[in-house]
């Protein structure tokens, strides 16, 4: 079992930027891909970016890449999304998951097996 915490989120112009953490406890997160997901008000919950277990490959949702970087520190068991050029539709609440399985990449939210509780981001025009 691990526990997902995220923390970063706020409120922020256009064009700036924001990073994401989600640290974990209760099991060593190198054991896990790791996915970060957001959900805005009324719509489906949406991958935004995921990252391999040594996080020497990263995917990306197409309205993200060139602006969302996520990394990992296996060491400090802390997963961030350094996320740039805010737009007003990357409002959401953002999730950070942890996923046992191999398959790769890994956009399904049903594959991930913990969750984090979410941070808001909002992005003003």
């Amino acid at each position: 079992q691990v526990q997902l915490a995220e923390s970063g989120g706020g409120l922020v112009q256009a064009g700036g930027s924001l990073r994401l953490s989600c640290a974990a406890s209760g099991r060593t997160l190198s054991s896990y891909v790791m996915g970060w997901f957001r959900q805005a008000p009324g719509k489906e919950r949406e991958f935004v970016a995921s990252i391999t277990r040594s996080g020497s490959s990263t995917s990306y949702t197409d309205s993200v890449k060139g602006r969302f970087t996520i990394s990992r520190d296996n060491a400090l068991n802390t997963v961030y999304l350094q996320m740039a050029s805010l737009k007003p539709e990357d409002t959401a609440v953002y999730y950070c998951a942890a996923s046992f399985a191999l398959q790769w990449p890994n956009t399904d939210p049903t594959h991930y097996n913990y969750w984090g509780q979410g941070t808001q981001v909002t992005v003003s025009s």
